[in-house]
């Protein structure tokens, strides 16, 4: 472990650190002004002074192995040291990032990517060989790295380095979709040979200074970082893992930005000149999920009777205290791809009513799975359950065990509460609505949908793949498992004098958590 001496400038952490020992288990996923926030009391772009953040975090088991990154803040500290070939965008389209660009063969079987020039902090050049080490790494079978299954059809033993910068990535078959690949969570470039990240060297907007696990760590600016150096002279990331403790340390002026708040929080303190609270929308996808190859759902009707009573607006207003959108059954609200010609789904208690007589449900109890593992789950299955007893079915919630409850939901029970964050919509549908997806939460399985998949992945042509993915979206919003009731708005606020902070970054995005485009005013 690296420790450092609390100098004077530093915060004194007794009251901001009181519940540090707790260890967070957030997952990567997700009210006041919006806008830019850039535009606030910040003023324009200045360079220097010391950014504290403070996040939730993991306690003494904390890492700063950019492969092992989960939580909220391993997240946001890895985009800082380290970059990724390529990284998601605000529609969670892939945008180049250590990769200056990409070409796949005619087939789709082998891909050449030119390195953009690059250095790690120790001034050594980012090359071909990097990368293949890293992704070597990553997909050890020994190992279990978060973007080991992204990176799985990578064919290393027939990938090859060509020169310094420009490498050749072969595939186990044909996949247009590669560069979703290259962004994946977690697939971040470390210098050949890196093992241990103690005093990590990536390649980032910020350079190492000093860790306390479990307590805080210190990063400087790199100046020779290649889209231009940080605003910041310094980034300090603190550990607060209750959001009141986050809120009052940035009331407090021990902090400049508290990650992760209630949307309580920010209708409370939105008109108070106190923060600034930016929002980030279509975060998280909010929904249940009706198990499709068992009764009851294996029932198209009553599917579509569960789409057909369920109140959308009243959720978000609830349970997302109005910090969100209405979902249409459909992943990916705003994203690369998404359906957005899907007429947006509204409650029909008549046409509900008729379905489930139709299917020979009226009066059924259905248990509802739920769990404290995320915000809002338990809330919204009570209020789920009084919709539906408005059209005639009885929704039972039973409360799962909070360790094992997504591995508990993937294979029993028939309807689960479910969330997820941002990713692109094909990795969504390859990692959850395949016949052979080892995350299908509906247990969703149909011949012909694999097919319109594999059509989409093997075409070099957008329109080709964009036709496909709708129609697979119009399979889904009319007959699929997954009822999509909301995406919540992710809130984070900070100090009046902070500029910069993107309020056009969905979850697990790039800008997100990003830290090198802000400045103190």
């Amino acid at each position: 472990m690296i420790h450092s001496p609390v100098t004077a400038s530093r915060v004194s952490r007794r009251g901001l650190l009181g519940g540090a020992a707790a260890i967070s288990a957030a997952l990567l996923t997700g009210c006041g002004p919006g806008g830019d926030p850039a535009a606030s009391s910040a003023g324009q772009p200045r360079r220097g002074g010391r950014l504290r953040a403070a996040f939730a975090g993991g306690g003494v088991n904390e890492t700063l192995d950019p492969h092992q990154a989960n939580l909220f803040n391993e997240a946001s500290r890895a985009k800082a040291m380290f970059d990724k070939l390529a990284d998601y965008g605000p529609d969670v389209s892939i945008q180049p990032r250590l990769a200056e660009r990409w070409e796949p063969n005619r087939d789709l079987t082998r891909w050449r990517i030119t390195l953009r020039p690059a250095t790690f902090h120790d001034g050594k050049p980012v090359r071909a060989a990097d990368v293949l080490y890293s992704y070597a790494r990553i997909t050890d079978p020994k190992r279990a790295f978060r973007a080991k299954a992204s990176l799985e059809l990578l064919d290393l033993p027939n990938s090859r380095a060509v020169d310094d910068r420009t490498l050749e990535l072969a595939l186990k078959r044909p996949f247009a979709e590669f560069p979703n690949a290259l962004a994946a969570f977690g697939a971040y470039i470390v210098p050949e040979g890196a093992d241990s990240f103690e005093r990590p060297v990536g390649s980032g907007p910020f350079t190492f200074d000093s860790w306390q696990p479990g307590r805080s760590l210190l990063l400087t600016r790199y100046d020779g970082y290649w889209e231009g150096g940080a605003h910041l002279d310094e980034l300090e990331y603190l550990i607060s893992n209750e959001e009141s403790a986050r809120v009052n340390a940035l009331l407090a002026g021990q902090v400049d930005y508290a990650h992760d708040i209630t949307p309580t929080t920010a209708r409370t303190h939105a008109d108070g000149g106190r923060m600034t609270v930016i929002r980030m929308p279509n975060s998280t996808m909010q929904s249940f999920a009706m198990k499709v190859d068992r009764p009851p759902f294996d029932n198209r009707d009553l599917r579509e009777a569960m789409f057909l009573l369920t109140d959308r607006q009243q959720l978000v207003d609830t349970v997302l205290a109005g910090a969100g959108q209405v979902g249409n059954d459909l992943f990916g609200k705003g994203y690369q791809y998404y359906a957005d010609d899907i007429a947006q789904r509204t409650r029909d208690l008549d046409r509900a009513r008729f379905l489930i007589d139709k299917a020979d449900a009226k009066g059924l109890r259905i248990t509802l799975d739920t769990a404290s593992v995320a915000s809002g789950f338990v809330e919204a299955a009570s209020v789920f359950a009084e919709q539906a007893k408005q059209a005639g079915l009885v929704i039972e919630t039973a409360m799962g065990n909070k360790d094992t409850y997504w591995r508990d939901i993937l294979d029993s029970g028939v309807l689960a509460s479910y969330r997820s964050g941002a990713m692109p919509i094909e990795t969504h549908i390859s990692q959850r609505l395949l016949t052979n997806s080892t995350t299908n939460a509906t247990r969703w399985a149909r011949p012909e949908f694999d097919a319109l998949y594999a059509k989409a992945v093997a075409s070099a042509d957008d329109a080709t793949r964009r036709q496909a993915y709708g129609d697979m979206q119009r399979t889904l919003h009319a007959e699929g498992g997954f009822l999509i009731w909301g995406f919540a708005d992710f809130l984070v606020a900070t100090a009046p004098g902070v500029g910069g902070v993107s309020a056009n970054a969905p979850a697990n995005t790039l800008d997100w958590a990003r830290f090198d485009k802000v400045w103190l005013g």
